[in-house]
């Protein structure tokens, strides 16, 4: 089944790609924050996170909890098959809708 993203979904998942096997929210947070996309919060990603793993574009795989997390679990996350394919069909269709209108975009800034 194909999904349909939104534009906070595909920054999630990507985010959730640039960490790696790192991916965990408060990086993945990171990640969003740092690409300068948006100020966002620690809720809109774990909210999000839920979502896009409830669709079956993530998956999650909880680790035992450590002493410097007071004994609680990290949960790492990494995209689906099924999450690469959404993000390939929603890049394939931004790029489709992006070609030939540079020329006019260029216009409008100056």
């Amino acid at each position: 089944m194909a999904h349909s993203l939104g534009e906070f979904e595909q920054l999630v998942l990507l985010a959730v790609l640039r960490a790696g096997d790192l991916a965990y929210g408060t990086r993945i947070l990171q990640e969003v924050q740092a690409a300068g996309v948006r100020r966002t919060s620690r809720g809109a990603v774990y909210v999000t996170l839920a979502r896009l793993e409830e669709k079956g574009l993530l998956r999650a795989r909880p680790t035992e909890g450590s002493g410097e997390r007071a004994g609680r679990p990290r949960r790492y996350l990494r995209v689906t098959g099924e999450g690469l394919r959404a993000l390939r069909s929603s890049r394939a269709t931004l790029l489709r809708l992006w070609t030939g209108l540079e020329g006019l975009l260029g216009e409008a800034e100056g």
